[in-house]
């Protein structure tokens, strides 16, 4: 028992401290503690920094660029290169089917989506930082991409007699689909080429961080309402129903609209075909979820459908039979490069500027979650600039924008995949898609493609789930997700993006602008202080008020804190003292009257005379002239006590007033320019002004500032709130036992003039305006 009692000794000591030092203010403590002077470098030294050169420098710039140059020399061979090929492959044949299926929402011949799943491979092999995203196409950023070209290429302007046609629109009007097809993949490969310059800009110039305003929130309703957008515009080539191109506005709505107004002509086959697809897949997806432990590698459902699907679609001769519509043709091999219509920019670059950051945000976001699950770091800008050339380089060879694919990149990463080896290899079964298997898909109905798509959506939806779980750990965060949701579904993908991202920075205004802040007690026996409302325990100290403000002061909340002040003191110090001023004239004027007596213990009424000192406010000023005694008196007014006047001055019951800028970061001009009138005006009420728990940069500010001078000096300011009660605990202590309250009033009994009560003179422009105008008009 003893040995237990001895080992419980050491935790008992450990559950306690005791430290004993001095108070210490900001002054007492610089003198104590010499501060360790900055030592900025020189021009020159920064320039020397700059222009280096050595072995060394070059390589770590070249491996900055070209960050193969850091992973590859480091292959391990033997261990990774049959993982890699397993997951190249998966992911290849994977890659094929998406590249696909999601031409479809760009609008283009569906080719193009091969080569959209082949180019960007290879630049970002060699400029990427991330080992295990799958680049290519992704549906969200697609469908963006299709936004624009269906804008900028309606089937109304290619409409055309029926001599020359090669294709309807669906209510017997002619449209030219060759031309049509050539100009919206002219204008799906400039807005790539775009995108990919405004990239490139942006990793130069090191803005990697602006992925950093992208909260999850927005990213998730975004992105949903993405999927559901996506869902309606493949809708309606499951169905088989020919709609207009509806953009803008409400856009998505009119398309659904339409599609049900035309759901009577839907094509049954495309329909079975889509409905069987879509069951099909999201039950194997399932399945490869749930047992994903015991499946060493995912069953790749997407080729497995759609090699049974162009086979019955060719043995049952679907298009003639049943007018199902289907592929029809896959472009063998590639096309010539070309270069962006460079007169087109202007009318896209908006929208590519958009498309850019939601296909860097993807990207990056996935890229982080695997970067930390296996332990390595991913270079934001870096990322700007590999993706920035993959869109410009697979621009010219007629692809559309490229990121990456949440589903491509679990198979990658699920299969075993452990470098961008596995990229490449899969970019090789893209390629032996394009060069020898194109022919074979042709047969392929356009809704299996689409129902495709929509099997890929589950995990986008899903995320609906997370608003009750962020209502209940933040109603801001939840907001946000469902502003950008609508907004996005309501206004488009890229009105709703800037949308949710202004109300997002609006939450942050706001909650700066209205931060919290609260009156501070002490919790007895320790130096801890926590919220008066917060704690039954809590005890202020007696005369002294603690002000916590929890953000930073700037000149868009300066006036929150002027109102929390006015909250926890109890009274406004700038009527107070114009309260005082009117009451101390009043007092003049009566002594002058003969109806009240000055004397050193106070203002006492005559005896036999009837006191008339509780006049009312409006009574006009006496100009007679008063018979006033000739030796100067001096007068003391507690304005604590009832005043002989009738003037309504509100009570003063502190001495003290400290402000915890523990949670304050920063302050600008204004706010320290208002902080010092604040120390003024309550100074002449009687109450000083103490600081806290600030931070040390605070100190540098104020001194650049001015701030500091005879009046306002650096005594002030206390380490820790604890320091500050201390120290006004020991003045009180040691004070004189004369009221702080009294105001000493002379009046040279020789003037007949009214005696003026100003403060001390300070500079007119440290008050503010309507402080200012008030004290005049008291005057």
């Amino acid at each position: 028992m003893a040995a237990g009692e001895r080992a419980e000794e050491p935790l008992a000591e450990l559950s306690h401290y005791v430290v004993a030092r001095p108070i210490y203010s900001e002054a007492g403590f610089q003198e104590e503690n010499e501060r360790r002077p900055p030592l900025p470098p020189t021009l020159r030294e920064r320039a020397q920094a700059a222009c280096r050169c050595s072995r060394k420098r070059a390589f770590q710039i070249a491996r900055s660029f070209l960050p193969i140059l850091e992973w590859l020399p480091n292959y391990r061979v033997k261990e990774w290169l049959i993982s890699d090929v397993i997951s190249g492959v998966s992911t290849g044949l994977v890659a094929t089917l998406q590249g696909l299926a999601y031409a479809l929402l760009v609008a283009v011949p569906v080719g193009y989506g091969l080569y959209s799943a082949f180019f960007p491979i290879l630049t970002y092999f060699f400029l990427g930082t991330s080992r295990h995203i799958s680049v290519g196409p992704f549906p969200v950023v697609s469908l963006m991409v299709g936004s624009v070209v269906l804008s900028m290429a309606p089937d109304d302007n290619f409409l055309i007699d029926g001599s020359n046609a090669t294709g309807t629109n669906g209510t017997g009007t002619l449209i030219d689909t060759e031309s049509r097809d050539a100009q919206r993949v002219l204008i799906a490969s400039t807005l790539t080429f775009l995108v990919g310059i405004l990239q490139v800009i942006f990793g130069v110039l090191q803005i990697g961080f602006i992925v950093r305003y992208l909260a999850d929130p927005l990213v998730g309703g975004f992105t949903t309402a993405a999927a559901f957008q996506v869902l309606v515009s493949q809708l309606k080539i499951v169905l088989n129903v020919s709609t207009k191109n509806y953009n803008g506005v409400l856009s998505i709505i009119y398309t659904l609209i339409e599609t049900f107004e035309k759901i009577g002509t839907t094509n049954i086959a495309d329909l079975t075909a889509g409905l069987l697809t879509i069951f099909v897949c999201m039950v194997v997806k399932e399945i490869n979820d749930r047992f994903k432990h015991k499946i060493p590698i995912p069953i790749p459902i997407e080729v497995i459908v759609t090699i049974v699907a162009t086979g019955i679609s060719y043995a049952a001769d679907l298009e003639k039979k049943y007018n199902a519509g289907i592929v029809k043709s896959i472009p063998r091999g590639f096309l010539p490069p070309e270069p962006p219509e460079v007169s087109l920019f202007s009318q896209m670059i908006a929208a590519s500027f958009s498309i850019a950051i939601v296909a860097y945000a993807i990207a990056v976001s996935v890229g982080k979650v695997y970067a930390t699950k296996y332990d390595y770091a991913i270079d934001g800008n870096q990322e700007f600039i590999a993706f920035g050339f993959s869109n410009i380089f697979s621009g010219a060879f007629s692809c559309f924008v490229a990121t990456t694919a949440l589903s491509r990149t679990a198979v990658q990463e699920s299969t075993g995949g452990k470098t961008q080896v596995a990229g490449i290899i899969s970019a090789g079964i893209v390629l032996i898609s394009i060069v020898a298997l194109g022919k074979l898909l042709e047969p392929l109905q356009k809704s299996v493609l689409a129902a495709v798509v929509i099997a890929n959506l589950k995990g986008m939806f899903m995320q609906v789930f997370d608003v009750p779980r962020l209502w209940r750990q933040n109603k801001v965060d939840a907001m946000i997700w469902v502003f950008t949701c609508v907004a996005s579904i309501i206004l488009g993908l890229d009105l709703g993006l800037l949308a949710g991202l202004l109300f997002g920075l609006l939450t942050v205004v706001l909650r700066v602008q209205f931060p919290s802040w609260g009156g501070f007690g002490n919790i007895p026996g320790t130096d801890i202080y926590k919220k008066v409302k917060d704690y039954k325990n809590v005890i202020e100290p007696e005369g002294v008020k603690i002000l916590k403000f929890s953000s930073p002061i700037f000149y868009a909340n300066i006036d929150g804190l002027k109102s929390s002040l006015k909250s926890t003191v109890g009274f406004d110090a700038v009527k107070v003292y114009n309260k005082r001023l009117k009451a101390l004239r009043k007092i003049q004027k009566l002594i002058k009257k003969g109806k009240l007596k000055a004397t050193k213990n106070g203002i006492i009424s005559e005896p036999g005379i009837n006191n008339e000192a509780f006049e009312t406010d409006e009574d006009p000023e006496d100009n007679e002239d008063l018979q006033v005694p000739t030796k100067e008196v001096e007068i003391q007014v507690d304005w604590n006590s009832e005043l002989p006047v009738k003037v309504n001055i509100p009570k003063v019951p502190i001495h003290s007033l400290i402000l915890d800028f523990g949670a304050v970061t920063f302050l600008d001009i204004v706010a320290v320019r208002s902080i010092k009138t604040i120390i003024r005006e309550f100074e002449r009420i009687d109450v000083r002004v103490y600081f806290a728990s600030y931070q040390d940069n605070l100190i540098s500010q104020l001194e650049r500032s001015a701030f500091f001078d005879d009046i306002v000096r650096k005594d002030i300011f206390f380490l820790t709130v604890h320091d500050a009660v201390l120290y006004i605990r020991n003045q009180m202590t040691y004070s004189d036992n004369q009221d702080p309250i009294f105001e000493k009033i002379s009046l040279m009994q020789e003037s007949k003039e009214p005696i003026e009560f100003t403060e001390t003179s300070h500079p007119d422009d440290e008050l503010d305006v309507q402080e200012e105008a008030m004290r005049r008009l008291a005057s």
